[in-house]
């Protein structure tokens, strides 16, 4: 049971210029209060995964806690992450199971075969890490590809709270309004508040819409009707899922992104914690592959380790496993809760929007933060082409056809960095 012995320490070692570290924690009310936050932070982007492909969100909020705790003990409880649903499923899952684009999935249990089949894959490339090290990894993906892939992710998703979740004037100004009380609560307060700058600013800035609307009529009013007609507890609308050739095939491909996103965002926490996480990588892989499947097997989504809530912990300055390991109880109590469904849901738009904003832009940084920590040189015409490519190819969603099956954004992205480094790298 070593991986629950926590050394505690207290706020004051933050206010010193320290940092939690994995095997530490805060008191547990205010790592109670932590994992909240990063329910948060997780929360409007494995939500809107979901809705895009057609699945049941409160199915995905339980298996994104479950799927936490499954990597939390695959891990040994060392390394700081939380799943949550993974974007890069989203196209494959459109065009395997032929989903519309509103209301449930018709097909959605050809989709959950796939991701199950992904997990699988997954896992094995994981057994493989682990029986013979994370080098010939390494080897295609080493800091500037896994730098430019985790910084593309943050950049080829800030489009969502932009261009979709802002359909006014008066949005696109409570988006403004919402990451610049973010900003304020970051740089101007202090101590817990200011660890909970995500948590505080939404709820600023939720006020203030609520103030602007329902009280002065200037944009759509908030409606809570939903949050007092829902049910405290009820069961999620779970799906089986369906195995067929060729939604296998189309999906599980994805695990090679998920292995760089899992490999990038390991790195990127190396980087901010000191502390050498690879030797947890094998572990790391097969765990979010169970959890993969675990997902798929129940009508969630694939999962991936969550480059927003690694943005929550590099502004916070608290890696303890502890936090993500109450969060994921939490998911867990919280997916068989319509309530909480329906207060997240009643958060209006563009305060979401705004928030998204600032996480997006978190993971962005700590792409940029591998190259830094690992001194990526750019004048190095390899590196810098490579990087530079790998950019615009995700932020521009670049996507490539091969016959019925379409690789964008996030993919090519990935598969271009991987490949064009082992291109230019042949030149010795």
């Amino acid at each position: 049971m070593g991986m629950f012995n926590w050394k505690e320490k207290s706020d004051a070692s933050l206010q010193a210029g320290g940092v939690i570290g994995p095997d530490e924690r805060l008191p547990w009310p205010q790592t109670a209060v932590m994992g909240v936050q990063h329910l948060i932070a997780m929360f409007g982007a494995t939500v809107l995964a979901p809705i895009l492909m057609g699945f049941d969100p409160n199915v995905a909020v339980l298996m994104s806690g479950i799927g936490t705790l499954i990597f939390f003990f695959m891990t040994g409880g060392k390394v700081p992450s939380y799943l949550g649903s993974s974007f890069a499923f989203i196209g494959v899952v459109i065009a395997a199971s032929g989903y519309g684009g509103s209301g449930p999935n018709a097909n959605l249990g050809v989709a959950l075969g796939g991701i199950i089949a992904c997990g699988a894959l997954y896992f094995l490339i994981g057994l493989i890490v682990q029986a013979v090290g994370i080098g010939w990894i390494e080897r295609f993906m080493p800091p500037v590809v896994t730098g430019s892939v985790v910084a593309v992710i943050g950049l080829n998703l800030a489009h969502i709270p932009i261009k979709n979740m802002a359909p006014t004037g008066f949005d696109a100004w409570m988006q403004a309004i919402t990451f610049v009380s973010v900003a304020l609560v970051a740089v101007f307060t202090k101590g817990m508040v200011q660890r909970l700058l995500i948590l505080m600013g939404l709820i600023v800035a939720s006020v203030i819409y609520a103030v602007l609307t329902n009280g002065l009529g200037m944009g759509k009013p908030m409606d809570l009707s939903g949050v007092a007609n829902a049910a405290w507890i009820g069961m999620p609308n779970f799906s089986a899922p369906v195995f067929t050739g060729n939604a296998m095939l189309l999906i599980a491909p994805v695990a090679i992104i998920l292995v760089a996103e899992n490999l990038g965002h390991i790195k990127a926490v190396t980087a901010m914690t000191g502390k050498n996480l690879d030797v947890y990588m094998g572990r790391a892989f097969m765990g979010d592959g169970v959890a993969t499947m675990v997902a798929g097997s129940a009508g969630g989504t694939g999962v991936t380790t969550y480059a927003e809530n690694i943005g929550v912990m590099a502004a916070t300055k608290i890696y303890s496993t502890a936090v993500f390991f109450v969060a994921a109880l939490m998911a867990v109590v919280l997916g068989f809760s319509p309530k909480f469904g329906a207060v997240i849901q009643a958060i209006p738009l563009p305060v979401m929007g705004g928030v998204s904003i600032v996480v997006f832009g978190l993971i962005a940084i700590a792409g940029a933060k591998i190259w830094v920590e690992n001194k990526v040189d750019f004048s190095d015409n390899k590196n810098l082409i490579v990087a530079a490519i790998t950019l615009v190819l995700g932020t521009g969603d670049f996507t490539l056809k091969f016959g019925g099956f379409a690789l964008g954004g996030i993919g090519t992205a990935t598969f271009g960095a991987i490949l064009l480094y082992a291109l230019l790298n042949r030149k010795t």
